[in-house]
């Protein structure tokens, strides 16, 4: 766990450092930056799953290894480059970023027993939340105290730091008992419907997680509170870590799909309690306790549907899964806040995430073939 919290704190850090650099280094504007952000998470949504596959075929090292140094080059060449080619440099960058999530998940799989996979989950959501109060804080102080230069350069580095803590740690993929024996089983036979309805859940939840932080910004800066935006990213991620505590702590709870829309459903309302700052940190306080137990839900879902010989490949289409989702929620948010207001955002966020909830269920119930577990 400590090892996941400091692999993550780059990766927490880059998005809110690299937007500061476009607009404030380079003088482009935030749709600018916007579009490199873009392009970044693309490339790791569709390199996912092909390093994922590369870590069962080769193992973590050589796949980490490979990452880490192009990671560490990029970020470290980010302030020395025009804009243009930043843009067209973004997409391959993204594709050949350390697969931190989908790693420290399978690992967990490899480690903990399977009674106990929940919990473990639980915690590395918590991880996750935990970072995230950390790594944007550092990343803004950093860059406007210092420099833009700094930051991104100190980004590089630590990606090489990473990479070389997991190559020197490396840590399991598997455990003892899973023996991998046979060719690789066909993605046809385990790729059944209830695995493309988790997948669907865990987009969902990045669709809606994205549109609801995108509509809060908004809201806050309606009605002229910005300076409160950190305080709120704290009470959210608190929010979702103690969800995630008590996900982790109790002996049953929600299946994956109800958390999802009850997580959506509960984010529709939100868009009545816009003003003042403090009614709307309050308002996004039960939907965001469903965040955490979301996305550790798929998790679990995932590896016990899943081959263990293709763990690496099914982990990797969900993080890709939950990246495209957030992809897609900022622009679609957006669109409904240009064109309306920022209430309309949140009540269009959870609209959607309801929606998919729904098409989930059916996927579900449609009589897939039962996936192979091991």
């Amino acid at each position: 766990m400590l090892l996941n919290f400091l692999t993550r704190l780059p990766v927490t850090a880059m998005g809110i450092t690299l937007t500061l650099h476009i607009v404030t280094d380079l003088g482009r504007g935030y749709g600018a930056a916007g579009l490199v952000g873009t392009a970044t998470t693309i490339g790791s949504a569709v390199g996912a799953p092909v390093l994922g596959r590369l870590i069962d075929r080769h193992g973590l090292r050589p796949v980490v290894a490979g990452c880490g140094l192009a990671s560490g080059l990029f970020w470290m060449s980010t302030p020395h480059l025009p804009y243009l080619v930043l843009l067209v440099v973004a997409l391959p960058a993204g594709a050949l970023a350390i697969p931190i999530g989908s790693i420290a998940r399978q690992v967990l799989a490899a480690l903990v027993p399977t009674d106990l996979r929940r919990t473990a989950y639980s915690l590395d959501t918590i991880v996750v939340e935990t970072s995230f109060m950390v790594g944007p804080a550092v990343g803004i102080l950093v860059s406007t105290q210092i420099s833009g230069t700094v930051a991104l350069t100190g980004i590089g580095v630590c990606f090489l730091v990473s990479a070389g803590l997991l190559c020197w740690v490396n840590p399991p993929i598997r455990t003892e008992h899973e023996v991998v024996t046979g060719p690789r089983p066909a993605t046809r036979t385990w790729l059944t419907g209830k695995i493309v309805a988790t997948l669907l859940i865990a987009a969902g939840a990045g669709f809606t997680l994205m549109g609801m932080e995108l509509s809060m910004l908004a809201a806050l800066r309606e009605t002229g509170a910005v300076d409160w935006a950190g305080i709120l990213f704290v009470v959210i991620c608190a929010a979702s870590a103690l969800g995630g505590l008590v996900h982790g702590a109790v002996r049953r709870s929600l299946p994956q799909l109800w958390l999802m829309a009850l997580m959506a459903a509960l984010l529709v309302p939100v868009g009545l309690f816009t003003d003042p700052w403090w009614v709307l940190a309050l308002a996004l306080i039960p939907m965001n306790l469903l965040c955490a137990p979301t996305l550790a839900a798929t998790s679990e879902s995932v590896v016990a549907m899943t081959p263990v010989r293709v763990r690496g490949e099914a982990m990797g289409m969900q993080d890709s899964a939950v990246r495209l989702g957030l992809a897609l929620g900022s622009p679609a948010a957006g669109f409904v806040i240009d064109h309306s207001a920022a209430g309309w955002g949140f009540v269009a966020s959870g609209g959607v995430g309801v929606a998919v909830a729904a098409v989930a269920l059916l996927l579900t119930r449609q009589g897939a073939r039962q996936p192979t577990t091991v």
